[in-house]
């Protein structure tokens, strides 16, 4: 006697026999499934990760030029040249009302491939708030912290090279006698920031300044002090000021102050939001092929079991002649239909979730911060989406199998 409310043997014993064309549809939805995963929560974790890894940034002030290539650079520590900041401005931020620390950015060095970026002791210890998990901040010229990330050891010593990429062959054989003269001793390490900075070392600007012979911001009587107060007439330009106001009522009023025909002004956030916008504007058009896909591909593989149900359609019908109900065989066709598209989706989340944190360790490594995957609302409702949309359709070779007559499908072609 067939088992009245219990379709799960048949279905079972179905994609046991049919399981080729079972694991082709699984195998379809989950890629679709993945791919529509991935865009979504990369956008995100790309948004996150470099929203984060400018926190450290409250007002950026640099020469006049590209906002965008002044954040890059000295925000992300990409390499490119930028026109200075006179030093004057350097020594007026430094005195402003409303202004915690003004801590100057400079680059142009680097050991074995990680930025030497001469500041100030403030912005090391970001006003204080940031402490070495190990030693100290530095104190005097020839010191220096290191990020989380750099394999120095505390105490050890180092030379920069020109540059901020590794040294070329020539430079390697033959050496740089301006830079080798230079020494630095490490002094302290910073806890991980999870962005470009863990692989940072922080040097006193004037050890910077000096290595490249320029004026150290101090009169001769003072070259051995780091940082300020500054001799404004000894002072040289700087990439970037990275300014801590001490309101958000000062930050407005200090961005609004140093937006002048020698200086620009921005929050670093105003910059990402336009990247964002773009970034947006891609994320969803990606997500709109992705959805069209993945519709393409239920409506393909949904035609593939429909061609399968009626080629078995004599089956269904010997079911129907030793006792099944219609609305059994009705159920045996949805829930093979709907366990398919279920599993695919399932198996897409996964695949998806895991290709999105392999391209981030990726990115992570080409552009210096982390981003953190996580599955949101949007992938719920999408994954949500398809399979409500496929257990509808579904009903379609579910109520061609459930209205044809018994003695037609018995029939031998």
């Amino acid at each position: 006697m067939m088992p009245r409310f219990n379709p799960f043997p048949v279905v079972g014993a179905d994609l046991r026999r049919n399981r080729l064309l079972a694991w082709v549809t699984v195998l379809l939805m989950a890629l679709s499934v993945a791919t529509g995963i991935a865009v979504i929560s990369q956008e995100r974790a790309l948004r996150q990760g470099s929203a984060r890894a400018a926190d450290d940034f409250d007002l950026l002030v640099g020469a006049p030029g590209s906002n965008t290539q002044l954040v890059l650079t000295a925000v992300y520590l990409r390499p490119q040249a930028i026109p200075l900041l006179d030093g004057d401005l350097l020594a007026k931020a430094g005195s402003a009302a409303g202004v915690k620390y003004a801590a100057p950015i400079a680059f142009g060095d680097n050991w074995q491939g990680h930025a030497i970026v001469g500041t100030i002791a403030d912005f090391v210890s970001r006003g204080g708030t940031l402490q070495p998990t190990q030693g100290r901040i530095f104190q005097r010229r020839g010191e220096a912290v290191v990020g989380a990330g750099v394999a120095l050891a505390i105490g050890a010593t180092f030379s920069p090279a020109h540059g901020l990429h590794l040294p070329a062959d020539d430079e390697a054989t033959h050496g740089d006698p301006g830079h080798d003269a230079a020494h630095y001793t490490v002094v302290g390490r910073l806890p991980p920031r999870e962005n470009i900075w863990d692989t940072a070392i922080l040097v006193p600007i004037e050890d910077v300044w000096s290595v490249h012979g320029l004026s150290i911001g101090h009169a001769a009587s003072g070259v051995s002090r780091i940082g300020p107060p500054w001799d404004a007439g000894h002072l040289s330009g700087v990439p970037a000021i990275a300014i801590k106001p001490d309101s958000v009522a000062s930050a407005y009023r200090l961005r609004a102050q140093w937006r002048t025909p020698r200086s620009v002004a921005l929050f670093p956030a105003e910059v990402l939001n336009d990247l964002y916008l773009t970034l947006g504007n891609v994320r969803d058009l990606m997500s709109v092929l992705a959805i069209t896909t993945e519709v393409l591909v239920v409506a393909a593989v949904l035609m593939a079991l429909l061609v399968g149900f009626l080629a078995r359609q004599r089956q269904f019908s010997v079911l129907r002649a030793i006792g099944a109900s219609r609305l059994y065989v009705f159920c045996v066709v949805w829930i093979e239909v709907v366990l398919l598209i279920t599993t695919g989706a399932a198996l897409g989340v996964m695949l998806g979730w895991l290709g999105s944190n392999g391209l981030s360790h990726w990115m992570q490594s080409q552009f210096g911060f982390a981003m953190p995957v996580r599955l949101g609302a949007t992938e719920e409702v999408l994954v949500a989406g398809l399979i409500v949309t496929g257990s509808i359709v579904a009903t379609l070779p579910a109520w061609l199998v459930f209205k044809r007559p018994i003695a037609e499908g018995l029939v031998s072609h």
